[in-house]
Parts: C-alpha cells; sequence; structure tokens
C-alpha cells in the first residue's frame, strides 16, 4: 500500500512520530483519515495503482464509517 498512498502527512497520528495511514487484511484494506477530502485523495491514489497492475476496488464492496465523536459518551 505505501507505494499507492500519497506522499506527506495522512492518515491519523498513531504515536509521536508516527502516522497510520491504513491496515492491511489479505485482500482487504482498511484505510484511515483525519479528513474526508483526505480520504479521498488515497482512495484514488490506491485506485489507480492497482488498476496500473490489474486490479481493482470493487465500489460495491466498499464501506465507510465516520469515527468523529459528536457528542460526549
Amino acid at each position: 500500500m505505501k507505494t499507492s498512498t500519497p506522499e506527506g502527512k495522512h492518515g491519523i497520528q498513531w504515536t509521536s512520530r508516527m502516522q497510520l495511514d491504513g491496515l492491511d487484511f489479505a485482500d482487504d484494506l482498511a484505510l484511515l483519515s483525519q479528513t474526508q477530502q483526505q480520504m479521498q485523495k488515497t482512495i484514488t491514489s490506491i485506485a489507480a495503482a492497482s488498476a496500473a497492475v490489474g486490479l481493482n476496488v470493487h465500489k460495491g464492496k466498499a464501506r465507510f464509517s465516520d469515527t468523529t465523536q459528536h457528542a460526549p459518551i
């Protein structure tokens, strides 16, 4: 996935020196992002890199979750 994600700061802050931008599970990806725009940029980049090697992103299987906490628990 590193070759298909955009350079620069993306993902979520994991430690003081490390960004976590996604998790790979066999043929599945879990992408992490701070903003919707950042996520769209990552998805577009991954789709282009995948297409270049004959793979595609199955839009029907894609799921999105917004975990922003809007109200206190």
